[in-house]
């Protein structure tokens, strides 16, 4: 599998969805830049899961992976940059053989620094060097968490991995993450196993919280419930299923103009793992770079200004249905 395997096009019958920018037209909307304070950096595509609902395709197959001459670039960018959070992901960041360079090195550059994980890689008994090198760093820990339901989570990322997940959890309540007293912060990310929108995401919340202490004990900080995007693994699993187009109609049709100020990418950017800037990781997996050209890390000074345009899909529609996608 190559990366262009991240990189298809919606492709639907002719006429049968509004394209995205259109819709922004009829609502006397554009998305330009505001003040960008975030800085992403998706270190690459190999993971230890095959998650059904993963935009990317990342996989055990993944050869994509950040060397350590990106990463030198990528920490220099964040010592330029001023930015107030920097977001490491992938794949799974765990696997990248930079990953400690990459931590150590851009620690100093961001008053808030985060770390996406999917649980299994970082609690595989060979990872506690990283575990502790996290808490060392007050690194805020984002865990994707599908399902309270054990046969639900396993069908969207692999056999035995909810227990996995549930191990992970507990071993960083016991290091201090997901405490409120201790400054070490464990949030979750919940995404839909199936073809549909997520439920509000103060009632997951409270039934997450209720769940997750009453039956083993494990606490975290905040519940964030976002949509599936359709692109990579997702949208082949969509097509092949015939619901490709009732999503993405059910998408548009739950389109709220309200959601576009708060959008990530009007305060983002995201750099790829050979060191590409994009507006955010779902133009990375659609291969639109940010300004519609290929501009490396090493070439900017600072963040991009504001008033810059956004480059936009029908993949954006996610982003924007209910409550959307920050």
């Amino acid at each position: 599998m190559n990366r262009d395997d991240a990189l298809q096009e919606i492709r639907l019958p002719e006429g049968a969805l509004e394209p995205f920018r259109q819709t922004l037209f009829k609502h006397g909307l554009s998305l330009e830049r505001g003040k960008t304070t975030i800085l992403q950096i998706n270190v690459g595509l190999l993971c230890n899961q095959t998650c059904r609902h993963c935009h990317l395709n990342a996989g055990p197959d993944r050869k994509e992976n950040m060397d350590a001459e990106t990463a030198d670039a990528v920490i220099a960018y964040a010592e330029k940059g001023g930015f107030e959070v920097i977001d490491i992901t992938g794949g799974a960041p765990e696997l990248n053989p930079n990953i400690f360079k990459l931590i150590e090195g851009i620690s100093p550059y961001s008053p808030k620094l985060m770390f996406r994980s999917n649980l299994t890689a970082l609690n595989d008994g060979k990872k506690d060097h990283l575990m502790n090198l996290l808490k060392d760093e007050r690194v805020q820990i984002v865990a994707s968490f599908p399902s309270l339901n054990e046969a639900q989570a396993d069908s969207q990322r692999g056999d035995g991995i909810f227990q996995k997940c549930i191990d992970a959890l507990r071993k960083l309540n016991s290091m201090g993450y997901g405490h409120g007293k201790t400054g070490l912060e464990l949030d979750l990310v919940c995404n839909p196993t199936g073809a549909f929108l997520p439920a509000p995401q103060e009632q997951l919340a409270k039934r997450f919280r209720d769940v997750l202490m009453t039956k083993w004990g494990i606490v975290f900080n905040n519940l964030f419930v976002f949509a599936n995007v359709p692109l990579g693994r997702f949208h082949d699993w969509l097509e092949e299923k015939g619901n490709l187009e009732p999503y993405l109609k059910r998408l548009v049709s739950s389109f709220n103009p309200c959601a576009t100020d708060g959008l990530m990418c009007r305060t983002q950017v995201s750099v790829s793992w050979d060191g590409y800037l994009y507006d955010c990781d779902f133009n990375l997996a659609r291969g639109l770079h940010m300004g519609k050209r290929k501009t490396h890390v090493s070439e900017l000074d600072g963040p991009p200004p504001s008033g810059s345009p956004i480059a936009v899909a029908d993949h954006c529609y996610t982003c924007t249905a209910g409550a959307g996608f920050t």
